[in-house]
């Protein structure tokens, strides 16, 4: 289950583009070293060494993914950047039907309006942690009006989890919504 966490948006973008600049001077590194490695070792003075040259990179580029995986992903100052990652992810889950969610909306289906509600608040929060103050604009009408939809049906707004079971039941129930 997915829960959205209070973040300061400045603090978040702060700490992502720390990772982001660590990452990528870890890929630099590994692929500069790698493609050495790979000319001194198999390369020619003389001779075209562009295959030797793009192995390096490429094998520098798995040591990158494998040190992320492996060693990064478990440190504390990459832990905005993989909650900014599994925001989207699981935001893009709910976009991927989200033709049922509207239907089962639509149908006042209970499940389907807690999914479109914690979509709405994970969108917000997606966009301020972004910095993506027009894209907000744009929703806040129909986010207030589904909301208070839901206060009318006696349901609680504050949906800050996303059960991977409701996405399942509005699946099944509203799959065959057209888009």
């Amino acid at each position: 289950m997915f829960e959205i966490q209070p973040m300061d948006p400045e603090r978040y973008r702060e700490q992502t583009r720390r990772s982001t600049l660590i990452i990528v001077a870890i890929l630099a590194l590994s692929c500069i070293i790698l493609a050495s490695i790979s000319i001194a070792l198999f390369g020619t003075p003389e001779g075209n060494n562009f295959r030797w040259n793009l192995g390096g990179v490429l094998a520098g580029l798995l040591l990158t993914i494998a040190i992320v995986r492996g060693y990064c992903w478990q440190q504390p100052w990459m832990a905005p950047a993989i909650y900014g990652f599994r925001l989207k992810r699981n935001l893009m889950k709910v976009t991927n039907i989200m033709h049922q969610v509207e239907a089962g909306v639509a149908a006042d289906d209970p499940t389907a309006m807690r999914v479109l509600r914690f979509y709405h608040l994970g969108v917000t929060q997606m966009y301020r942690l972004d910095g993506n103050s027009s894209a907000l604009s744009d929703m806040v009408r129909q986010i207030d009006e589904h909301r208070e939809r839901m206060l009318a049906q006696g349901l609680s707004p504050e949906q800050q989890a996303l059960d991977p079971a409701w996405l399942s039941i509005v699946s099944e129930r509203w799959g065959s919504a057209k888009k």
